[in-house]
């Protein structure tokens, strides 16, 4: 159903025991929090069998109670799992779900998308933010028509050469669609193997964690047989022990804080592009008088689109370039 998120079995909701890790006694006293070794904190962390079947029982109970299902993992067209993945970047899981069907009823295949004006892959686009990801989102598809005549590779190598597409999409795009073992992280994914490898063994929180040290238990951990479903486990997983864990995230050293939207350098690009994508064409004052954005951040948004090759200027009004 439209813009409704599904469940397996049962909805999803916070459990009603914390969710903590199965810890092997022995490694737990060597992580005591008054001497922590440093094998506990290491990229060369070995993980013994045990540890891993325990680890997995866990993600795999968890996710066989309260898995989410959403429409973009029903579908194997990586051209689907490519849009959701892209949608799903710094945007929340119930905002994508609205969305995704829409889109996929207005472009439906990589040709119809690459084909379709800017001004209109940005409309449909509205809403979800950061509308540098749509365009990004096409051209990807533009270099599938042009180099691969519309079928995606199967490879990460090659999906991560697509413009706007990065390791971690690559990854999710060749896992989800063709069920490869790859190895990627998210915020969701860190967030459980921060906790578990880490947080729960004794490492205070305010030694932040580098993706470096997590990717080797990630290999460790995986799935191989079905990586699809494991991945849609963990990412569950994480899901709810950031409801459960305060600031789990922030024990990454990959975690940045997001700026506050209402004053800055990304509402007035989008009030730039929302007045193009309304009206065709639209001046700096304009722009001002609509949107209520001071003249400086509109310049400087406008500047930032021009470079980015997304719109021009020609006398006092700015376009989508075609």
């Amino acid at each position: 159903m439209k813009g409704t998120i599904l469940f397996l079995r049962h909805s999803l909701k916070r459990i009603r025991r914390p969710i903590l890790p199965i810890l092997p006694s022995k490694f737990t006293e060597q992580c005591h929090l008054d001497k922590i070794e440093e094998t506990c904190h290491s990229t060369a962390m070995k993980l013994a069998p045990a540890e891993i079947a325990a680890f997995q029982k866990q993600i795999k109970d968890f996710y066989a109670a309260q898995g989410r299902m959403f429409a973009w993992r029903q579908t194997r067209d990586p051209y689907a799992i490519l849009v959701s993945e892209i949608m799903l970047q710094q945007t929340q899981t119930g905002r994508v779900a609205e969305k995704y069907d829409e889109w996929l009823r207005r472009f439906p295949d990589a040709e119809t998308l690459a084909k379709a004006p800017l001004a209109d892959v940005l409309s449909a686009w509205n809403g979800l933010g950061y509308n540098r990801r749509a365009k990004y989102l096409q051209q990807a598809c533009a270099a599938v028509c042009a180099q691969y005549g519309g079928t995606f590779p199967k490879d990460k190598e090659r999906l991560d050469a697509l413009p706007g597409v990065g390791p971690y999409t690559a990854g999710a795009v060749a896992t989800f669609a063709y069920n490869s073992p790859e190895v990627f992280i998210e915020t969701n994914i860190r967030s459980v193997f921060i906790y578990y490898f880490f947080t729960s063994r004794g490492v205070p929180a305010e030694q932040k964690t580098a993706d470096d040290e997590l990717l080797p238990l990630i290999a460790q951990t995986l799935d191989r047989d079905n990586p699809r479903e494991w991945y849609y486990a963990l990412m569950d997983y994480g899901a709810e022990l950031k409801k459960s864990v305060k600031h789990i995230t922030q024990q990454g050293k990959a975690y940045s804080k997001q700026s506050k939207f209402k004053g800055s350098f990304r509402e007035a690009r989008g009030a730039v592009l929302r007045q193009l994508t309304q009206h065709q064409k639209a001046s700096v004052y304009q722009i001002m008088k609509e949107e209520g954005i001071d003249e400086e951040r509109v310049v400087a948004a406008a500047n930032k689109l021009m470079e980015e090759n997304m719109i021009y200027r020609m006398d006092d009004y700015f376009y989508f370039v075609s």
